[in-house]
């Protein structure tokens, strides 16, 4: 048998099939390798959404960080005005969506007022979480006010 593969593979048929094999196993290790070196997770963390602040009102865009990138990033309106964007998934009746609205957080205009989502009113924090099924929603802007004590005032 090996000895019947050993003529095959020195006729041109078998040298050509031959060839082939090289080639597919040359893809299928590069294929793997490259697998193996850009994984979901890193992709998934390069591709972000971002908050143009130079436009009025704020838009959101798509971005692939890459290396060297610095924040704030160029954004569409033509200046470093490009900030990470939350997303916010809720209504403001408090229901779930699947669509977020991307918001700015008030953190990148020099702000340490709390952010709330311009669509629903609900406060939105830095990594906002995504809800599952039966989450309280956050606050709005007047749930968050009544649960703050209001600070005592200085003489």
């Amino acid at each position: 048998m090996l000895e019947a593969l050993r003529k095959f593979f020195k006729t041109p048929a078998g040298m050509g099939v031959a060839a082939l094999l090289v080639l597919i196993g040359l893809v299928t290790a590069f294929y793997s390798l490259k697998g193996a070196w850009n994984s979901e997770g890193a992709n998934a963390s390069a591709d972000r959404m971002f908050i143009d602040a130079g436009s009025n009102p704020p838009k959101p865009f798509a971005h692939e960080l890459s290396m060297g990138d610095v924040i704030p990033i160029r954004a569409p309106s033509g200046g470093n005005t490009g900030y990470p964007a939350e997303p916010c998934y809720w209504t403001k009746d408090g229901k779930i969506k699947t669509d977020p609205t991307w918001v700015l957080l008030n953190s990148y205009k020099g702000s340490n007022e709390p952010t709330f989502c311009p669509d629903c009113g609900r406060l939105v924090v830095g990594h906002n979480p995504r809800p599952e099924s039966g989450s309280r929603p956050p606050p709005t802007k007047e749930e968050y006010g009544r649960s703050r004590p209001t600070p005592p005032s200085r003489r």
